[in-house]
């Protein structure tokens, strides 16, 4: 496990403010199940299809049609709550949620407000070396997705595409537990790292495949202290949501002005209105959408259509035995095992390929030296060329075959700089290149002796300076690699340069 403090949220400071405010926000993710499949039929959920060619008759709401539950998509579901330390509900129920759109031709959504699948869970949110924050899941809920309104293709007319409408969505629910915009932007991100590690959401921000409706309310100091004793809302204040934000960056600049805007009113003596607001990234500023709903607004009812959904405890097992090894732990093993910076192990555990791949580089070897290499080579030239790790041209197995190289001394820093240069453009066994190319470093300290010393006895003026400053016995290194062709290792001869002149 990670050795993590887990510090008190403390009071943000608004600038500008007459009184000190704390502020205090809760997250509803919209994240949509990883799934080939809708929730209730069997059309696609491929991204990018022309308008309304994924479309069901049950998704279109003919009539006489009826739902039929994907039981991949509750795998995928019940796998994302244990994935969050989560309770698994073996019983759950589908509830009809009733509301008129344009882009929701039932005229209900089906979702799950009494019964859920997934209880209390909870995720752990690094906020720096050893501090964390816990952050509390309140539930998960199965729930279809609506389409997609158009309003931009015609002056006077508005387009529907279905094509959403019917996917599956789960609805991540957490407590008012974080403090900050930094905190809800950090929140967000961890949970999308857990659920691509878990496969149950590609957590595709830009696509609208996780989606992020902000609860933001401010307080006087001490108020959320009374909420944690009594678990009354009402002393955190009136509640905001900022609805379908889809940026970690706009999260944050979103719940920095809504907490100044709501402090603004407060101070003016006025009351803060719930309702639900829409952030708008041009003008920096949020504004009224509609007022805030409550459940009671929605009519909701038991689906009719849709029978209990009834788990057994075996196939729950099931699905938790064959659950991959998650970040934090990976992190956790990978600073134990290679003895890694909690810097560079973040970075390695950041993605279940880059993972993976600095795995199977390092089995074996110096740990620390494969993720240098990992990190600062191979990451930096990825990004470099917009590569993902899968389409990285150099493979774990080149990698570690180069980093075989270097550590029996066949070859130095510079040659495997090289080497890695030819492995990226040309491929090929590292090996097998090295010895081609008469990639060998000279290992024959008698030879780079006698260079250094032949080097010495015809710069005596050189000589003196550096053993005045010893910054200037480099010119002799660099005079003897250049002698070599670059094929001495800079160590050897470092350490022969500063016997020689006494250093």
């Amino acid at each position: 496990m990670l050795d993590l403090t887990y510090t008190a949220p403390r009071p943000r400071v608004i600038a500008g403010a007459k009184h000190d405010w704390e502020l205090v926000i809760g997250m509803e993710i919209h994240a949509q199940v990883a799934s080939n499949a809708k929730l209730f039929s069997g059309a696609s959920t491929a991204f990018g299809a022309e308008p309304n060619s994924n479309v069901s008759f049950v998704d279109a709401a003919m009539p006489g049609m009826l739902p039929v539950i994907n039981e991949f998509c509750v795998a995928q579901a019940v796998r994302t709550g244990l994935g969050l330390k989560a309770r698994i509900n073996l019983v759950s129920a589908f509830d009809r949620k009733n509301y008129f759109y344009p882009d929701l031709p039932q005229g209900y959504q089906i979702s799950q407000l009494y019964h859920p699948i997934v209880g209390e869970g909870e995720v752990i949110v690094e906020m720096g070396p050893g501090v964390a924050r816990r952050v509390r899941i309140e539930r998960i809920h199965l729930e279809q997705d609506a389409g997609k309104s158009i309003h931009d293709m015609d002056p006077a007319l508005s387009f529907v595409d279905l094509n959403r409408t019917g996917v599956a969505l789960m609805e991540i629910v957490s407590r008012p537990d974080l403090r900050g915009p930094e905190e809800a932007a950090a929140y967000v991100a961890k949970l999308r790292q857990i659920l691509r590690w878990l496969g149950t959401c590609d957590g595709n921000m830009q696509n609208g495949n996780l989606r992020a409706d902000v609860n933001v309310s401010v307080c006087r100091p001490g108020a959320y202290e009374r909420y944690q004793e009594t678990q009354d809302f009402r002393h955190l204040g009136t509640r905001c949501e900022i609805k379908n934000m889809n940026s970690l960056r706009f999260i944050q600049q979103a719940i920095e002005h809504e907490a100044r805007r709501q402090i603004a009113i407060l101070e003016d003596g006025g009351s803060v209105v719930q309702e639900t607001r829409l952030y708008d990234p041009d003008r920096g500023e949020t504004r009224s959408m509609r007022s805030k709903e409550e459940a009671h607004d929605y009519r909701y009812f038991p689906d009719p259509d849709l029978l209990p959904l009834e788990l057994d405890q075996d196939w729950v097992d099931a699905i938790a035995a064959a659950m991959p090894e998650l970040p934090d732990a990976r992190k956790a093993r990978f600073m134990a095992d290679f003895g890694l910076t909690d810097y560079d192990a973040g970075v390695l555990t950041a993605e279940m390929d880059a993972a993976a791949f600095f795995e199977a580089v390092a089995q074996g070897r110096d740990g620390k030296q494969a993720a240098n290499w990992v990190i600062n080579e191979l990451f930096g030239r990825l990004n470099k060329e917009g590569r993902a790790i899968g389409d990285s041209p150099v493979s774990a197995a080149q990698l570690g075959g180069m980093l075989d190289l270097l550590g029996r001394g066949e070859i130095t820093s510079k040659m495997a700089k090289d080497l890695f240069e030819i492995l990226w453009t040309e491929g090929g066994d590292p090996a097998e290149v090295a010895a081609a190319r008469g990639m060998k470093a000279v290992t024959d300290t008698a030879a780079i002796e006698a260079a250094l010393d032949a080097l010495i006895a015809a710069n005596p003026a050189q000589v003196e300076k550096a053993r005045v400053n010893a910054k200037l016995a480099g010119w002799f290194t660099g005079q003897v690699l250049k002698a070599t062709g670059g094929k001495a290792d800079p160590a050897v001869v470092n350490a022969m340069v500063a016997q020689k002149l006494g250093l």
